[in-house]
């Protein structure tokens, strides 16, 4: 019987690009590999793996995701622009092929199994906290108030995903640790671990512009 947890997946490695599990993310496709990749993957089950390419280091990460096509439209010269949804993240195996686009056998990967789901939602909690906190204090600082979705997750798995997929900045080297952990717990902590570092950051920034603004 076939192992139903490896299969074989074209690969699209993105320099310094993480896709997690449940976001969204656009391409344009115009290299004539993956024009070629594009139109197997569509006549097949309409999905790739998407990978991080470290261009520091010219190395592929081990870890990556797999994305569904959703929409797809191809102009006259042959160049695509296709939307893609986040599906399961997968362990690169082993390349089985490198021309004309790079393949690889793989396998899934779940998060482990929640010993204690009490202390889960509690940390989920305080990391959605930490997470509205972030966001108002930057709509102060900015005078521009932003506002979080209103179906942002509230299952502290998928909660992880969302926060590690909207990251802000040059943050790639965490956003691929964020993926590859398999322990929902630790990949929030992590993640409260940032936001709170920020929030206090900007908390103080904003001590600070309302002190000056008293003086003035």
């Amino acid at each position: 019987m076939a192992d139903l947890s490896v299969r074989e997946l074209p690969l699209f490695p993105l320099p310094d690009i993480v896709l997690f599990p449940r976001d969204v993310l656009p391409l344009h496709i115009f290299e004539s590999r993956y024009r070629m990749m594009l139109q197997t993957v569509l006549e097949d089950d309409r999905r790739f793996g998407v990978v991080r390419w470290n261009p520091n280091t010219q190395t592929m990460a081990s870890i990556g995701c797999c994305a569904e096509i959703l929409q797809h439209q191809t102009s006259d010269d042959g160049r695509s622009n296709i939307v893609t949804l986040g599906q399961q993240r997968f362990r690169v195996l082993d390349v089985v092929r490198e021309a004309p686009y790079r393949t690889a056998m793989v396998s899934w990967i779940e998060d482990d199994p929640v010993e204690d789901r009490d202390q889960l939602t509690e940390l989920a909690q305080n990391v959605s906290q930490a997470l509205r906190d972030v966001v108002e204090l930057t709509g102060k600082l900015t005078d521009s108030p932003a506002a979080l979705p209103e179906d942002l997750p509230e299952l502290p798995r998928e909660l992880s995903f969302w926060i590690g997929a909207h990251l802000g900045g040059p943050v790639a080297e965490q956003q691929q640790e964020l993926l590859e952990l398999t322990d929902t717990s630790e990949r929030l902590k992590l993640e409260f671990e940032m936001l709170d570092e920020t929030r206090r950051q900007l908390a103080a920034r904003t001590v600070l512009r309302d002190t000056l603004a008293n003086v003035d």
